[in-house]
């Protein structure tokens, strides 16, 4: 006899905007420190674990298959930047990796910078970020989160001696920049209840914390900043963005006393991006209507918007996503219905030309290009059927080079077993959709396949048609994989993205349930075998398309799922709340709230049957928090009248990104992938 799942109390708790009364019986949830609360998440814990305890094993099964096909004692492509060659690489049987770095050649003496296995130990998660090295390669500042709330405490280590030195920067970003002068670092802070970046400081060694100038404040709470260094390692950079607004301020770097100069001064919907480049900046913007950017110019001296003056103009029917300066030569990054396009030219207007890519189902785009002076780029390349290269380009020649290839390792793995396509859903309001298919040769595509379609569709975040190994796990059990990429990601373009927020946010779950549709339809799958999946704001889109479409899914997979939307964006004092009013639109307007609460998961649901779920979160995770899917369940526990399998799985230490060991992420992923297979009756 199963076990019954756990009932949440109900405390019911009125809500109350423009007069509108919403009854949340759920709401204390969001009580981190009740003893309750913590209860409740561990009493659906273990009903998890007794529901699925016959899959156990088979989670182990897969975590060692999928852990199989990585190499484990792998390492990056090297990169030159100031004398030095920088790599990280694994060992065997360690989770984190070591950051490490050659002097002048790839044959000389590794010296280890940061050995992320032996700082791990006694944390339960733990990440490393922001790796920043003095000009003069004695220092390097970095940042540490041991909790997985994303604030990073700051430090510097001594490369001489190896000495990190006692001083910490509290809640930051994790990144910081250093001026010429090897002993002013700039970084930035966070509010600490709102985890908003808000704040630049300039730290000197040698004098305490406290004593640190705060050089730009972000007033503005739709706005987040941020600091870096400009590749030509001239100036220092701290932006402003908003979900539709940017703004830039400059710093010479050997002046690091000196004030920050507004590049260009904000204006509502102006978005722009700067790369420097000799006496010139080059502007990536959407000025005058520009919706798929085009790249202007403008002297380092005369930088306000009145100064720019055109280098590439702006196409309807191109997104210009990137540009790569080098000495001789600019790359342009462009993507044209869907496909990424790579274009060289040389700066002396003598020759232009596009990188040869084929096939429909392929990501690429520029990789780590350090060197200013150099005739060579490096570029990603793979496909949904081919594995992760890294290849150099010899922009002059033509000649290139496989620097690495991602190996999939166990013997079994061959591209030519599988098949990949693209095809085009019609939709309800006569858009095609875009879809990436993935799937063993041998796959029957008569309507009796397994499917598990994966979307996002959020931020103008485009989700490529990548390659995985793990997903081998699913295709090698009879399963088609499919990316749907729907309205609100920017596959098809900055309008594209448009299409799918604020107002027109609805388009995101109908396009993806038009693309069911298609698939059925089309012979691919069956309303019996399709599955969805997907997580944060993908997560909303889950439970968006569960009360919309409930019968075209057998099973559904909602990772760290944002789905109590009304609550969350009338809340301003959780992390990125006031972030997002350009992303879902500001719930204080009326028309906004009306609008959300319309397709809001939890304001949504009902008594009705539901598909099979299985729902992740973490007890720690900044970006959605723990009690939105928390609250989900416990109301869907409520309403639905089926019998299917509803399972909430938190973790109590991690994050919104899960796991922080490389192999641990992997046991989520069996965890995900063996709830679907057991309904396709696929467990040993």
């Amino acid at each position: 006899m199963n076990p019954k799942p756990p009932i949440a109390k109900k405390i019911p708790k009125a809500l109350e905007k423009h007069g509108d009364v919403r009854i949340d019986p759920y709401y204390w949830l969001n009580e981190r420190e009740n003893s309750d609360v913590i209860a409740y998440l561990e009493a659906e814990n273990g009903y998890y674990r007794q529901m699925t305890a016959h899959t156990k094993e088979f989670q182990g099964v897969l975590f060692r298959e999928m852990k199989s096909r990585i190499k484990e004692d792998d390492a990056s492509v090297p990169y030159k930047l100031n004398g030095y060659y920088y790599l990280t690489r694994y060992e065997e049987g360690k989770e984190y990796p070591i950051h490490a770095r050659k002097e002048g050649s790839l044959e000389a003496r590794e010296e280890i910078l940061f050995n992320c296995n032996e700082m791990a130990e006694g944390h339960d998660f733990f990440n490393l970020r922001g790796i920043s090295v003095s000009p003069d390669n004695t220092l390097a500042a970095f940042g540490v989160d041991t909790v997985s709330r994303r604030q990073y405490t700051i430090q510097v280590k001594n490369l001489k001696t190896g000495e990190i030195y006692p001083d910490k920067i509290e809640n930051t970003t994790g990144s910081a920049v250093w001026a010429s002068d090897n002993k002013t670092l700039f970084y930035t802070k966070k509010d600490p209840v709102t985890l908003r970046s808000d704040r630049i400081f300039k730290h000197r060694l040698g004098t305490p914390v406290t004593q640190d100038e705060e050089v730009f404040h972000e007033k503005d709470e739709t706005f987040n900043t941020f600091v870096y260094k400009t590749k030509s390692r001239e100036y220092i950079v701290i932006g402003s963005s908003s979900t539709m607004t940017s703004e830039y301020r400059i710093l010479k770097a050997d002046d690091p006393n000196g004030s920050f100069a507004v590049f260009c001064a904000r204006e509502r919907g102006l978005e722009y991006e700067i790369n420097h480049y000799g006496g010139h900046f080059y502007v990536l913007t959407n000025k005058d209507g520009a919706t798929n950017f085009k790249l202007m110019r403008c002297a380092v001296d005369s930088t306000s918007s009145e100064y720019w003056e055109e280098f590439i103009a702006h196409r309807s029917e191109v997104l210009l996503e990137d540009v790569e300066m080098f000495r001789d030569h600019y790359v342009i990054t462009e993507r044209e219905r869907g496909l990424t396009k790579m274009r060289v030219v040389r700066w002396d207007g003598t020759n232009s030309y596009y990188l040869p890519f084929t096939s429909e189902t392929y990501v690429a785009g520029p990789f780590t290009n350090l060197d200013f002076n150099t005739d060579k780029l490096r570029f990603f390349y793979n496909a949904m059927t081919s594995p992760y290269a890294i290849i150099e380009y010899h922009m002059e020649t033509g000649e290139q080079e496989i620097l690495k290839e991602q190996e999939v390792l166990g013997g079994k793995f061959n591209k030519d077993n599988y098949r990949s396509k693209r095809v085009w859903a019609n939709t309800q309001d006569g858009k095609k959709v875009p879809i990436s298919l993935v799937y063993r040769k041998d796959t029957p595509l008569d309507g009796t396949s397994p499917l598990l379609q994966y979307a996002y569709g959020s931020y103008g975040s485009t989700i490529d048609p990548y390659f995985s190994s793990v997903r081998l796990s699913l295709l090698e059990r009879g399963f088609i994989y499919a990316i749907s990429h729907v309205r609100g990601g920017e596959y098809l373009g900055r309008p594209w993205y448009e299409g799918g927020r604020l107002l027109n946010k609805k388009n995101t779950f109908t396009d993806f349930i038009d693309c069911s549709r298609y698939l059925i339809e089309n012979g691919y799958t069956s309303p019996e075998r399709l599955y969805a999946m997907g997580g944060s704001a993908g997560g909303l889109l889950m439970g968006a398309i569960i009360n919309m479409a409930p019968e075209l899914y057998n099973g559904v997979i909602a990772a760290v799922p944002f789905v109590d939307v009304v609550t969350t964006m009338l809340d301003d004092s959780i992390p990125l709340t006031t972030g997002e009013y350009d992303e879902w639109g500001n719930p204080n307007n009326k028309e906004y709230y009306s609008y959300i609460k319309s397709y809001s998961p939890y304001d949504n649901l009902e008594a009705k049957a539901y598909p099979h779920m299985y729902v992740s979160t973490g007890l720690h995770d900044s970006q959605v928090q723990y009690w939105e899917p928390a609250k989900w369940v416990a109301k869907l526990r409520e309403l639905k009248t089926d019998d299917n399998q509803l399972f909430l799985d938190t973790n109590m230490e991690a994050g919104h990104g899960g796991a922080s060991g490389r192999f641990e992420a992997l046991k989520e992923t069996a965890k995900e992938y063996a709830f679907i297979l057991d309904l396709e009756g696929k467990v040993p």
